[in-house]
């Protein structure tokens, strides 16, 4: 990224309030539960319009592959109610979206038997890095929809990938492209010191957890 401003929640640490019951077993360790979704960016929010948006599927396929906005709609959805969870210790259940599965997404290429690593990349140059078994199954989309609304720029619209079983920031806004590797490649947050993978479960915040 050319700037790099952080927005303070990123950098904060808040303590857990504590849950009680069923909800319990759906909170990582270490977070907490609010029903508000906050906004937390890297740098200001692009504003790219749809007639100049694309979507790209590149790096190690047969042949790489490209959809306008149109074309990206056109694709088969489904809606998604998953819960989040922010490395700054946030944790909001049951947001709805409506999206793309990776999954399907794949299905218009051909994988190269090689490929083990997943590098989404966005408007505004943020990239973040996924290993292909994390994004495959149902465990990542493309989503372009929340609450039943066009998803809001600040939330990352027009599209943003969702990953709920890693941190939120593995779910990076402003989507634009997957780029397919044989090698992993730190992203924005994991090269400043965020943990490679990312797993709430395993409070895998920042490196050395």
């Amino acid at each position: 990224m050319t700037e790099r401003f952080v927005t303070r929640g990123f950098v904060g640490r808040r303590t857990q309030p504590g849950e009680a019951g069923d909800l319990a077993s759906r909170i990582p360790p270490g977070q907490y539960l609010t029903p508000d979704f906050p906004v937390l960016s890297a740098g200001p929010t692009p504003r790219t319009p749809l007639d100049k948006w694309t979507f790209a599927i590149s790096g190690l396929v047969r042949e790489p592959k490209q959809w306008t906005w149109d074309e990206f709609l056109a694709l088969s959805a489904r809606d998604w109610t998953v819960d989040i969870s922010c490395v700054t210790k946030w944790t909001k259940l049951d947001m709805n979206w409506r999206g793309v599965s990776v999954d399907t997404l794949f299905e218009n290429v051909e994988l190269d038997p090689s490929a083990a690593f997943v590098i989404a990349w966005s408007d505004g140059g943020y990239t973040t890095n996924l290993p292909l078994g994390d994004v495959l199954n149902g465990q990542a989309f493309v989503a372009y929809e929340y609450d039943g609304a066009p998803l809001a720029p600040e939330h990352g619209g027009p599209a943003r990938l969702v990953v709920p079983a890693r941190y939120f920031w593995k779910s990076a806004k402003w989507i634009r492209g997957l780029r397919l590797q044989r090698e992993d490649e730190p992203g924005f947050w994991e090269s400043l010191g965020y943990h490679n993978r990312g797993d709430q479960w395993l409070e895998e915040r920042y490196s050395g957890d």
